[in-house]
């Protein structure tokens, strides 16, 4: 089981979305009041291609072990620094299956899309940041680590120190690609 450790939303098209003492998720929609909140797409670079295309990226998670792992590579990465909404604390979510639901405290349940593909944008908040989340693996592949995507399948309220239950879809299990 894991934890929520911090939680942040914002209402305007910022890199960053500042700490938060709860989030409230929306069936359907995602974080209310973050500007991401949608049955459609809402990140700009969607937008431009298909403004009809479904949000597959309402909530995003992010694991306290990268900050972990960047801080200690000289990085300072607080949460919500780099766009999310969630962050957890002792669960793999790289590793997580497609289709996995992530029961978020007492009442709210996401339901995990994807990979974050992470964007230039991570470097205008610290010059070198991208290629420490995004670089090419020993097999010469993408390995992304700036999190995952999710939609909100149950809404409800989510606080730091909430409890985080995984539970996965029947298999055979789908790897994570980027939304």
């Amino acid at each position: 089981m894991g934890v929520v450790t911090a939680v942040s939303r914002n209402e305007e098209y910022t890199f960053t979305k500042p700490a938060r003492e709860s989030i409230t998720l929306l069936a359907g929609l995602g974080v209310e009041g973050d500007v991401h909140q949608g049955v459609t797409v809402k990140h700009r670079s969607r937008v431009a291609k298909d403004p009809t295309a479904p949000n597959l990226r309402q909530v995003h998670l992010m694991h306290a072990e990268l900050f972990d792992d960047l801080r200690d590579r000289g990085y300072v990465v607080e949460p919500g620094a780099i766009g999310e909404n969630v962050t957890t604390r002792g669960i793999d979510l790289l590793g997580l299956p497609t289709g996995t639901l992530l029961h978020l405290g007492p009442e709210a349940v996401v339901e995990v899309t994807g990979l974050r593909n992470p964007c230039a944008q991570i470097d205008g908040f610290s010059r070198g940041l991208l290629k420490e989340v995004l670089f090419k693996g020993p097999g010469g592949d993408l390995v992304r680590l700036a999190g995952i995507m999710s939609v909100v399948r149950t809404g409800g309220v989510v606080r730091p120190g909430d409890e985080i239950r995984v539970e996965l879809p029947a298999e055979p299990h789908a790897a994570l690609v980027p939304v």
